[in-house]
């Protein structure tokens, strides 16, 4: 018999990636007609063929690779992340600044338990990324929607009046997942100083940086006086170099934040992956053109999704934001998207998400919107999507 389960793990929401596989079972695809999947926005290639050739010799050859490492990453990838960033930020970040992850979910999580107890507040951007979601509600955190408008960016006057005694950061993404935008830097600015002003934590999230459109700084928030004390960042080198699997993430912080964090690290996941924080180093290091070519593929699949929509459009379809992996979409049928969604992998051989997975319960908006994770799909995917889509009539 199983003891009780901790009330609030129980009540935390499966994941949406593991629940929508579960509509696929069962489901025979034709081999002309075969499953679109656009449901998870992660690679599903492997490392380009020079990181998988360096994988292979440090395994081989670095007994290092398979030993326990520092609780906060290897020195060098530190340093490494600190001097590309400082030069991309054009500002001054150091090496003590900097912490090596289990991915991303866990650098927000590691600090997440620097900040937030239970009973404490923190303010998610809705649509919001579930996992970010799911660790409030399991923490017994309060996850408070600051629900954005049409253009799907975040009101800055809203977000200061849902402020509260108890809330203790503000979570941000850019560019956003599920949304897709890329917050404007002034508007970044604004929330850092609202932040500072209140004295609270402002958590961005910058998963997806390296397939940004724009090719200006996209904020200035490391340059601010003081920026540790409000600021913490969020990164991941599953997107850029696809190492998905070898889960390698990064938070940028104060040194003294990060003491804290090494805690919650040594007891959770004792030290980062090896192979992968040297495969990440060297990524960094040899790269550069390759994540280049990337980011061009992915930004004509985003151009692609923009030339293609008015096909949907005409059906009373409509793109409400488009970018980096993501465009987040509305329909136009009464079906609520939590069916709509299981509909689709069945009648047309589409897997996405519903809107109701990344907004508050309840909210009628999440019926009608859906996301749809682009990466993995060529132009010509991308084309078939939309023929099917526009086929439809559930």
């Amino acid at each position: 018999m199983l003891t009780p389960l901790a009330a609030p793990m129980a009540r935390t929401f499966a994941s949406p990636i593991v629940a929508s596989r579960k509509w696929a079972e069962g489901v025979t695809f034709p081999p002309e007609r075969p499953l679109i999947n656009v449901s998870q926005a992660a690679p599903m290639e492997a490392p380009p063929l020079p990181l998988r050739q360096e994988i292979a010799r440090m395994a081989m050859d670095d007994t290092s690779a398979h030993l326990y490492g520092p609780v906060l990453g290897l020195p060098e990838l530190r340093s490494q992340i600190a001097k590309d960033w400082s030069s991309a930020y054009h500002a001054d970040i150091t090496a003590d600044q900097v912490a090596i992850t289990a991915g991303c979910n866990q650098a927000f999580t590691s600090v997440m338990s620097t900040i937030a107890a239970p009973g404490d507040e923190v303010i998610l951007v809705a649509p919001w990324y579930f996992n970010h979601k799911m660790w409030c509600d399991m923490s017994g955190v309060t996850a408070v929607p600051l629900v954005a408008g049409d253009d799907l960016l975040p009101d800055l006057e809203e977000a200061a009046r849902l402020i509260s005694p108890r809330t203790r950061a503000m979570v941000l993404i850019t560019p956003n997942n599920p949304g897709g935008v890329e917050y404007p830097p002034e508007l970044l600015t604004k929330f850092y100083a609202l932040a500072r002003d209140r004295g609270i934590m402002l958590i961005l999230d910058e998963t997806y940086r390296d397939f940004d459109s724009r090719d200006e700084v996209p904020h200035y928030l490391f340059r601010q006086k003081g920026w540790q004390d409000t600021l913490v960042h969020l990164y991941s080198f599953s997107k850029a170099f696809r190492l998905t699997g070898h889960r390698v993430g990064a938070v940028i912080a104060s040194a003294e934040r990060l003491e804290q964090v090494e805690k919650y690290l040594d007891t959770v996941s004792i030290c980062p992956n090896q192979i992968g924080q040297k495969a990440a180093l060297w990524g960094l290091q040899n790269l550069s053109d390759w994540v280049a070519g990337e980011r061009a593929e992915i930004l004509s699949r985003r151009q692609a999704i923009i030339d293609g929509f008015p096909q949907l459009d005409a059906k009373g379809w409509r793109l409400l934001g488009c970018g980096a992996f993501f465009a987040y979409v509305s329909h136009p049928f009464e079906m609520p998207s939590s069916e709509l969604a299981p509909w689709l992998v069945r009648e047309a051989g589409v897997l996405l998400l519903p809107g109701s997975t990344f907004m508050p319960e309840g909210d009628k908006r999440a019926e009608h919107q859906l996301r749809i994770a682009f990466a993995n799909i060529d132009q010509a995917g991308i084309t078939e999507l939309f023929s099917r889509l526009a086929e439809i009539t559930p």
